[in-house]
């Protein structure tokens, strides 16, 4: 089974996006979990920079990032 994490920030980009990737990810072919940093996950933000993510919305599927239009960069969301 494919392993993947969706990193946001909960901005109107990360929502619609979150939407989106729930709506279209097979749950029988992928592992999907889902961080959210401004809902108590903050703590995993150094998680998500050291698997490559910039900028969320971020989708990291077996250790590929794939940024995903532009909420706001990791600073802006350490800063936050």
């Amino acid at each position: 089974m494919t392993n993947a994490i969706f990193y946001h920030a909960g901005c109107p980009v990360c929502v619609s996006a979150e939407s989106q990737i729930l709506d279209i990810v097979d749950r029988n072919k992928v592992e999907l979990e889902v961080v959210h940093f401004g809902e108590g996950q903050a703590n995993r933000i150094a998680e998500a920079e050291a698997c490559g993510v910039k900028s969320v919305p971020a989708l990291v599927i077996d250790g590929q990032v794939l940024h995903i239009n532009f909420g706001a960069s990791m600073e802006d969301v350490k800063n936050a």
